[in-house]
């Protein structure tokens, strides 16, 4: 069997052509005029009107979501430091006080929870402002 021999199971049904005269009048239902009453019509989508409406924002704007810094309170490092031990994002991680995130080391921010005795020294972590006064006071250092 070739592709020109194959018929169609159902005959086509042949489509209404109004506003031919005949019964249904000279509009047919179309109404006087306009686009709406012409053939071949094609009306712009309604959503294209409520997206014409948003106000543009100009220029290049690209969405940076910075990650939040891993926190860690001075009862922690009392608990799992000895006296004058480094600090640092790396040691937290040895720790395993901290984890990473996405692959890479987070940055660490020390809060003010809790007593901190020992004298240690704090390397690339933020600290807060209460934080600060309770290593300074025990004697450690920021770096």
């Amino acid at each position: 069997m070739q592709l020109h021999q194959l018929t169609p199971k159902h005959k086509s049904k042949r489509r209404k052509r109004i506003g031919r005269g005949g019964k249904r009048g000279t509009y047919s239902g179309r109404g006087v005029k306009g686009q709406k009453s012409r053939s071949g019509r094609r009306l712009q989508p309604a959503i294209r009107q409520i997206i014409k409406r948003y106000p543009k924002l100009r220029g290049y704007r690209f969405n940076i979501k910075h990650p939040k810094p891993a926190v860690i309170n001075l009862e922690t490092l009392e608990k799992k430091f000895k006296s004058s031990e480094i600090v640092s994002p790396k040691n937290l991680l040895e720790k395993r006080l901290i984890r990473r995130m996405e692959g890479r080391t987070p940055e660490i921010k020390i809060l003010g929870k809790g007593k901190l005795t020992k004298k240690l020294i704090i390397e690339n972590c933020q600290v807060s402002k209460k934080a600060k006064e309770s290593i300074e006071k025990a004697g450690g250092n920021i770096k």
